[in-house]
């Protein structure tokens, strides 16, 4: 039954007036119970303020975001810049070391035919 209809009942069966008096009291009591106090609900005039101060507290953020995005866009960069060069330099230190190698591998064989081919000069002299 609601607020209203039981309020209604006990002043048309109340005779006194203290007692309709109570009646009222209780029916306000009841109320204030049933919905939250006023002063803990918002008028649009606060919601559209604290709405519109949100959107501004947002623009800052995205502002603030963006531009540590590109910070780190452009730290990023150089880094990789900064591979690209290492990785170069590593590129032509395979290739110095790679011609040295081949170099080595020439010396070696000239060598080592150089050898076998005075062994078997010593040999044929000794038959």
């Amino acid at each position: 039954m609601s607020v209203a209809l039981r309020v209604y009942e006990q002043l048309t069966d109340a005779g006194e007036d203290k007692v309709r008096a109570r009646a009222i009291a209780d029916g306000f009591e009841q109320m204030e119970e049933r919905y939250a106090p006023l002063r803990d609900t918002a008028t649009q005039g606060q919601l559209r303020e604290t709405e519109l101060r949100l959107q501004k507290e947002i623009k800052e953020v995205e502002l603030k975001l963006g531009n540590e995005i590109r910070e780190v866009e452009l730290k990023l960069t150089k880094e990789i810049e900064g591979v690209r060069l290492d990785v170069k330099a590593l590129e032509a230190r395979g290739e110095k070391n790679r011609a040295d190698l081949v170099r080595w591998v020439v010396a070696v064989g000239m060598l080592q035919t150089t050898l076998v081919i005075g062994v078997l000069m010593k040999i044929a002299h000794l038959l």
